[in-house]
């Protein structure tokens, strides 16, 4: 008699990379993430800074000036709220990913238990053949004795 299907170890192997490119994925969108968070301070920052310098210097800076600071805090916004944006984006893909891992390895798991399933089937089955071939042999004993 032939093994089990191995078609459920290629599902649980399948599953299995599946998983391993999802959590590769989150590690990815997790690292985006730490860069994102990084620009945004730095972009506070630079905005608060700019921010305290127009107003302590107000009175010395002129007309031309005063404005090319205000129009860089302005650019400095905007761009804030671009990372803001990618910010929620990247989490919103990140818990997208999570949900995919989770079902995943749902599937990795059926698939595990339906290998574990149709092997112990394969070993009840051999064992049961192996059991029959025991019993032919011992009636066949047990007649040589009795001829």
């Amino acid at each position: 008699m032939e093994g089990p299907r191995s078609c459920w170890a290629a599902l649980e192997d399948k599953a299995q990379r599946r998983i391993n490119e999802l959590q590769a994925e989150i590690a990815q969108a997790g690292q985006l993430l730490q860069t994102l968070y990084a620009s945004r301070t730095r972009l506070l920052t630079l905005y608060q800074e700019y921010r305290d310098q127009l107003q302590s210097r107000t009175e010395q800076l002129g007309m031309q000036e005063a404005m090319n600071q205000r129009q860089f805090m302005s650019q400095l916004q905007t761009l804030h709220h671009r990372v803001e944006a990618d910010i929620e984006r990247t989490m919103a893909h990140q818990t997208a990913l999570q949900d995919a891992l989770r079902d995943a390895d749902t599937e990795r798991l059926k698939m595990k238990t339906l290998r574990e399933n149709a092997q112990t089937a394969h070993n009840k089955e051999m064992a049961r053949l192996e059991q029959r071939a025991m019993d032919v042999l011992g009636v066949q004993q047990y007649n040589r004795k009795a001829a």
